[in-house]
């Protein structure tokens, strides 16, 4: 498994919320974590190796805004690959 794979590449910006947090904190992308846990940079600059089932994605919604999504369902989807 990969960054790609999951549809993230370094340096995305993400948002996650632990299970004992209310609100959402924002973070950048750095690695795969060997437990498949995705590493992050938070707002402070600390590491974070947080699971995929605690982070949104913003991807291009319906109409085309942009709406939050969990990493886990974006995952789930088929990637199209660009012909270049």
């Amino acid at each position: 498994m990969s960054l790609a794979d999951l549809g993230l590449d370094i340096g995305e910006l993400v948002r996650f919320r632990r299970p004992t947090d209310r609100r959402w904190r924002d973070g950048v992308v750095i690695r795969l974590e060997r437990d498949g846990s995705i590493g992050l940079r938070d707002e402070r600059s600390r590491a974070r190796a947080i699971p995929i089932d605690q982070i949104e994605v913003r991807r291009a919604g319906p109409r085309g805004g942009e709406v939050w999504l969990p990493l886990a369902e974006v995952a789930a989807r088929d990637q199209q690959l660009g012909l270049f």
